[in-house]
């Protein structure tokens, strides 16, 4: 493990990511798909190749979709066969909202922090898995399994294609487990395993009344006002501290094994600007079981009129976008058409509702008495000297449901970032230790998948 969390001390590590960083691979701008596939040319192939990885560069089922890398190092038959997966695609880099000193597109050290659009999400992440496969390789001369991996440039765009690509391309990635990294941990300072991810459902709700506003002093009061037909029919979706006011969208509980995981689950915003009142949300429950066991209703955006410049009239009409994040413990698709039916109930018949599917991201979790599961746990125990974390699903959003419906394997991701990295935002960041922990653990687990899977015993420790 010391040769792997080497790379960050002798400076090799930083200068990966220097060169990934520098490459703006925004998949939300259309123009810089260009950038998205020399991404993969000029930096993923010849790493993975260096590793005597055979890989290939495949196109996007869909159209305006970045491409995508498979590759594979099959060391024979009867042999475990792991696939990693990462995105290499970022959001905008908005550099006008970066503090002072600070550019998307650079990385910027300062002390513990490296700063850079990608940093955390995802590039970081998987260049952590590839230097750890390569640590074992120098330290064994071989893996000791079947490796695959998988990069896509569109996660920032709802992994568009990836559905497609699984569809025809399932043999070839076909694995015992997906073992991938992304998102922030728990907590800062502790290790923790997810099983998938909570699924989201986004929304718009507009309410169109007629052509052009009129003058609020001789219609107000008069004419429907459609900002305030809008908040009230929003104000009945929750209540006044957020509790969520349509059963169809909630769990009928919180399963025994996902309550018992989170029992003792702190969750630490690693912002002080975060305040979390115990009153908001589900009454009875934990802010972790809130968080991760629980749906969520959040508005996005709303609007009426042109708030940067108001003029005096009765609006024509509001529009809000709306999400919905739920775990698997609920039908997804039921959520619109029981919101459909809660508006209609309530009179609010001039509510649109258009459902944004190409946002969406179904919820999984992998059942936490696979196999698989205890392995990693064990596995990491042994590298970090502490059990970590194990949460039933991610808060956010992640692939997992796509790769366990077509490969049918479990899904375990282990994030090497943490709450407070800024990913999505300006001044995203990654941390030195949790850079140094993350190449410990991922050659640890992949040290230990050369001595077999779930049901071998490990043989030696590496250096």
């Amino acid at each position: 493990m010391d040769r792997a969390a080497a790379l960050v001390d002798d400076g090799r590590f930083l200068g990966i990511l220097r060169r990934r960083v520098a490459i703006p691979t925004e998949s939300q701008e259309p123009a810089r798909l260009p950038e998205l596939r020399r991404y993969l040319e000029a930096e993923i192939a010849p790493a993975l190749g260096a590793l005597g990885f055979t890989c290939r560069i495949l196109p996007n089922p869909v159209p305006g979709g970045g491409p995508f890398l498979l590759a594979d190092r099959m060391e024979g038959a009867g042999l475990p066969t792991l696939l990693t997966y990462g995105h290499g695609d970022v959001v905008r880099g908005i550099p006008e909202q970066w503090r002072a000193g600070l550019d998307p597109w650079r990385v910027t050290v300062e002390g513990e922090r490296w700063y850079g659009r990608g940093t955390a999400d995802n590039k970081g992440q998987h260049a952590i898995v590839i230097e750890a496969l390569g640590a074992v390789i120098a330290a064994r001369g071989r893996l000791g399994f079947n490796a695959k991996m998988l990069i896509e440039m569109s996660e920032e765009i709802g992994s568009v294609g990836l559905d497609a690509l699984l569809e025809t391309e399932a043999g070839a990635l076909s694995c015992d487990l997906l073992l991938a990294s992304d998102g922030p941990r728990l907590e800062r300072g502790k290790v923790d395993v997810k099983l998938g991810n909570r699924g989201a459902v986004a929304f718009d709700l507009t309410v169109s009344l007629r052509e052009g506003s009129r003058h609020s002093g001789h219609w107000g009061g008069v004419l429907e006002d459609p900002g305030v037909i809008l908040a009230q029919a929003l104000a009945s979706i929750a209540s006044p501290r957020g509790q969520i006011l349509i059963p169809e969208w909630l769990p009928r509980e919180i399963p025994p094994k996902v309550k018992a995981a989170l029992a003792g689950v702190t969750v630490d915003p690693s912002d002080p600007s975060l305040k979390m009142p115990d009153d908001w949300g589900e009454p009875g429950l934990s802010v972790a079981e809130k968080m991760y066991g629980w749906t969520s209703f959040i508005v996005l955006a709303f609007l009426t009129g042109r708030p940067e410049n108001p003029v005096n009239g009765v609006q024509p009409d509001a529009r809000a976008t709306c999400q919905i994040r739920h775990t698997a413990d609920v039908d997804a698709e039921a959520f619109l058409p029981a919101l459909r039916a809660h508006l209609d109930a309530r009179g609010f018949h001039q509510v649109e509702i258009t459902d944004r599917r190409a946002n969406r991201f179904p919820a999984w979790r992998t059942d936490p008495e696979n196999p698989w599961v205890d392995w990693v746990m064990d596995s990491i125990t042994r590298t970090m000297g502490a059990r970590p974390t194990l949460m039933p699903n991610s808060s956010g959003g992640l692939p997992s449901e796509i790769f366990a419906r077509h490969l049918g394997c479990p899904v375990i991701w282990i994030p090497h970032s943490y709450g407070g990295c800024r990913q999505h935002g300006p001044d995203e960041h990654v941390l030195v230790p949790i850079l140094r922990e993350g190449l410990s653990i991922m050659t640890g687990l992949f040290w230990d998948a050369g001595a077999g899977g779930p049901d071998a015993t490990t043989s030696g420790d590496m250096a």
